[in-house]
């Protein structure tokens, strides 16, 4: 971590834990980039952790909020230095700062023990990898912005920045002398009723009008944040035919443009625009949003090629594909057993599949279970491709 308050917050972690080994394994799944996109809430973070399983495991760090009286304490403290806030427009989280509210009772980063992990996976370790992993991914957001911190402790970055403008205006009020009185004609002088024309009767007042109409949306509308996904996908299309001369989308099927769309989310099942685009584009196309999430998997994996993969078998011709068994039985794997263009372990978990790229793509299942999930990205090489 490159700032003290990061650091502060990998502490409060380090000392939550009793096995430094989950701690390890949770710094290296943060590393590898196992993490989706972090959702940050007043008292929690989430994330959805990707492990040793096809789907991923729902990680959870609650945090307290600080009370109302704690936040008058921090906001009075904070208004107090015009440098503190400065720095903090500037995204810096100055030691004074947090020293001085500690002094008048207000914590703003963890100490050992304030964070409670949760995750969904069968591990009991407190914290486990995948809520380490979040925990150790939460500290590179604070790293870059301490108002993630200051969220997690209930206040949005706006409302603070608001709230500490009006403070400092109200304190550099006080500190002014008081101006003598501007030269003219004071307002309620000027504006006696010599001036003005007198005014109008009342309207007489009408029946009571009951209950006011209600205007319930219309049927069909668009929902305003698909709106922006589609206009910020847009300028991005604009952008790359501008600097390449090409369309990024030419020639896409609408379901493989849906399935790019969706792609392009980071935070892909955490929020509730992420599940309304889905269920959007879903509906649209005639899938359900289950057949789009793996849809995603495979497009992440290897683009059109990897959705190709994922719902088109074929015949390759003889080569790469029959060389593929005896390579993977030279290296100690399982046996494999062929069917077009895949190699599945029987009553396993894992399956290969060889795309018209001649790249190898693995897929995994719950043994026992047709219910096959795209697994990392694709390689020319079989056993690579499931070492991976």
């Amino acid at each position: 971590m490159s700032s003290w308050w990061g650091n502060a917050w990998v502490a409060a972690l380090e000392a939550l834990s009793l096995d430094p080994g989950r701690l390890e394994r949770g710094r290296s799944y943060a590393d590898a980039g196992h993490v989706a996109a972090v959702n940050v809430a007043p008292g929690r973070i989430l994330a959805y952790v990707h492990g040793s399983r096809p789907r991923p495991y729902r990680a959870e760090l609650r945090l307290r909020t600080l009370s109302g009286a704690d936040w008058d304490h921090f906001l009075e403290v904070a208004a107090a230095q015009p440098g503190h806030i400065a720095a903090l427009f500037d995204k810096d989280m100055p030691h004074s700062l947090v020293d001085a509210a500690a002094e008048a009772g207000v914590a703003l980063l963890p100490a050992p023990g304030d964070l409670v992990p949760s995750c969904t996976c069968p591990d009991s370790g407190r914290p486990c990898k995948h809520a380490a992993a979040l925990c150790y991914e939460t500290a590179r957001l604070l790293d870059s912005d301490p108002f993630v911190l200051l969220l997690m402790r209930g206040r949005s970055e706006r409302e603070l920045l608001d709230e500490l403008a009006r403070r400092n205006a109200a304190n550099a009020a006080r500190e002014q002398p008081t101006a003598p009185p501007a030269p003219g004609v004071p307002a309620r002088e000027a504006l006696t009723p010599r001036f003005l024309p007198p005014l109008p009767p009342p309207l007489p007042v009408g029946p009571y009008p009951g209950r006011p109409p209600a205007y319930p949306e219309a049927p069909g509308a668009p929902d305003p944040s698909a709106l922006d996904d589609l206009a910020t996908d847009a300028a991005a299309r604009a952008h790359t035919l501008l600097t390449t001369g090409a369309d990024p989308v030419s020639g896409l099927t609408p379901w493989q443009d849906a399935v790019r769309l969706a792609a392009a989310r980071p935070t892909a099942g955490l929020t509730a625009t992420t599940r309304t685009l889905y269920r959007a584009l879903a509906s649209a196309t005639g899938r359900t949003p289950t057949d789009l999430a793996r849809a995603v998997a495979a497009w992440r994996q290897g683009g059109a090629e990897g959705l190709a993969v994922l719902e088109t078998p074929w015949d390759p011709p003889a080569g790469p594909f029959d060389r593929a068994r005896p390579a993977l039985a030279a290296a100690g794997l399982p046996r494999f057993q062929p069917s077009r263009n895949r190699l599945t372990v029987p009553g396993g978990a894992l399956q290969l599949r060889f795309g018209r790229d001649n790249r190898w793509y693995a897929y995994e299942s719950d043994p026992g279970r047709d219910d096959w999930w795209p697994r990392d990205t694709p390689h020319a090489d079989p056993v690579e491709a499931l070492r991976r």
